[in-house]
């Protein structure tokens, strides 16, 4: 094989727009944090850190803590990417797992996994699939030539309806704060 020989026109970009696409259509970024978040969180507790000729050891009873919370942080950012409609659950345990983490794991893997895992749980909850272009929905013009046959201006049920049940519509001049009494 010469340097000047390609191995398929096109092959990396149609990959790489594939890739996007999956990307797109899930919490990906807030997966891969919570995921992040989790390896610092459940490998501190079991590290030697060597400074030098000292060495410590970071080894607490709380390393099997640790290193549940960690696996489950794992879990739930694989979780994120290939069952994105469970997010809100995934995120606000992802969430809770990393304000456990700070007095079970070092402090949540020196606030390193704690921060990681906190900021994708966030993103987690907060991030909605996206919607395609709405339809234009058919419209029903104000004086009711529109509505269904057998049916008044004041019973259709549309824009601009005088069906108001409560009492609260601002065409019948109340707005809900005296209607109580």
């Amino acid at each position: 094989m010469s340097a000047e020989t390609s191995v398929a026109p096109g092959q990396f970009t149609r990959r790489r727009q594939q890739f996007r696409a999956w990307r797109g259509n899930r919490p990906f970024w807030a997966g891969l944090y919570i995921m992040l978040g989790g390896f610092p969180i459940m490998y501190f507790p079991y590290a030697h850190l060597r400074f030098g000729q000292l060495t410590v050891a970071m080894a607490t009873t709380a390393g099997a803590g640790s290193l549940i919370i960690g696996v489950l942080l794992v879990v739930l950012g694989l979780t994120l990417w290939f069952q994105q409609h469970v997010r809100v659950f995934s995120g606000v345990a992802a969430i809770l797992l990393a304000l456990v983490s700070i007095p079970v794991s070092n402090f949540g893997g020196f606030i390193i996994g704690f921060l990681l895992a906190l900021v994708g749980g966030a993103m987690a909850v907060a991030w909605a699939p996206h919607k395609s272009a709405p339809q234009p929905a058919e419209t029903v013009p104000a004086d009711g030539a529109g509505a269904p046959a057998g049916t008044t201006p004041e019973t259709a049920h549309g824009p601009g309806e005088a069906n108001d049940v409560s009492g609260t519509s601002p065409a019948n001049g109340a707005n809900g704060r005296h209607s109580a009494g």
